[in-house]
């Protein structure tokens, strides 16, 4: 049974002040009016005693405890002058504090211990990134450097030099991505918004990724088929989004099934364009959707290097789409594959036009 101080004082003071007043009452000296006076104030003197008694013995010292507690959790070290006398229930208070507090303490641990685990997967990626185009630039060159005899032809040499050339791009890209995501993730890069047509960036799009899709066989298409004719007007960083939507078409191209279709919806509401990239590939397992935005994130490691690509794609165009306060969402199905959806706002006021 959990009995406040209060409580206590008063029982205590009720228990007291009842002996007193029978005593007082079976004696012949006081008459029942005096001696329900003096019970009066028995309850009363005995209450303040018992419960000042508490304060001073034990709760002072527990409130002190709790005063301590709020320093450390507001993060103020100096001395407070706070009052914490006659509140009730203190041992209460400060119990619920500390299991608050431990119960805190323990989800910034755990995820403290989930940060340095993705550090050092992180690590590790980012140097076997680098390694695989460094080593290979390295080999080509030092192979043309040792052979003292001459015994590679003008043609071989050429033919190893533009192959490490190749490498030291990768590489170069690579490095450049990093350097992105870096400054996406500090707020250092700022988004030019402006206003222009997402139907003639789409298409812009199509036209530049065309060859890479005619290898795979795989049909661009733009949904709905009628779109406004006018062109259809968002507010955005038009390089930005034009580098989100290489990312996800070109993704949807590599992991999409051969002779497939890559569809791109763009979806026109009161407010805003819903843009979403749907391939029909093999999808993605629910234990993977919540990880593919992560750096160098790849779900068939083997496949995707083979298909090239930095695997920062889709961790910059997160990025991206947050800083115009909008989220990309992944909509997947095993078998059936796999869409990628965000909003753009539409213009408001007057915005200048892209050029």
């Amino acid at each position: 049974m959990n009995l406040s101080s209060r409580t206590i004082a008063i029982l205590i003071a009720l228990l007291v002040a009842g002996v007193l007043t029978t005593y007082a009452r079976i004696g012949p000296t006081l008459p029942f009016r005096e001696a329900f006076l003096a019970a009066g104030v028995t309850v009363a003197a005995c209450f303040l005693l018992v419960y000042l008694s508490f304060e001073a013995l034990i709760f002072r010292e527990i409130n002190g405890i709790y005063a301590g507690l709020e320093h450390i959790k507001r993060k103020e070290f100096k001395k407070l002058s706070s009052k914490f006398l006659f509140r009730p229930e203190p041992v209460k208070r400060v119990r619920d504090e500390i299991l608050l507090m431990a119960e805190r303490r323990q989800q910034e641990l755990d995820e403290l211990v989930r940060l340095q685990a993705l550090r050092r997967e992180f690590l590790a990626d980012v140097s076997h990134e680098l390694k695989t185009p460094l080593f290979a630039a390295q080999g080509f060159v030092h192979t043309i450097l040792d052979d003292e005899d001459d015994d590679i032809d003008l043609a071989t040499r050429r033919k190893f030099l533009s192959k490490a050339a190749a490498s030291l791009d990768t590489l170069d890209a690579l490095v450049q991505d990093l350097v992105t995501i870096a400054q996406l993730e500090k707020g250092v890069v700022r988004m030019r918004r402006q206003r222009f047509d997402l139907i003639v960036l789409v298409r812009e799009i199509f036209e530049l990724l065309e060859q890479q899709a005619a290898r795979r066989g795989t049909t661009l298409e733009l949904f709905p088929p009628t779109l406004p004719e006018a062109g259809l007007m968002i507010v955005a960083d038009r390089n930005r989004i034009r580098q989100v939507l290489v990312n996800l078409i070109d993704n949807a191209i590599k992991y999409g099934r051969d002779h497939g279709r890559v569809v791109v919806s763009l979806i026109e509401g009161s407010r805003s364009v819903r843009v979403a990239v749907r391939d029909d590939g093999a999808g993605i397992a629910p234990e993977h959707q919540g990880r593919i935005f992560e750096r160098f994130y790849r779900i068939d490691k083997s496949r995707s290097r083979e298909s090239g690509g930095s695997g920062l794609g889709l961790a910059i165009s997160k990025h991206i789409v947050e800083a115009h306060k909008s989220t990309i969402k992944v909509k997947s199905t095993l078998g059936e594959g796999t869409t990628l959806e965000f909003k753009l706002n539409k213009p408001k006021g007057t915005l200048p036009a892209a050029s």
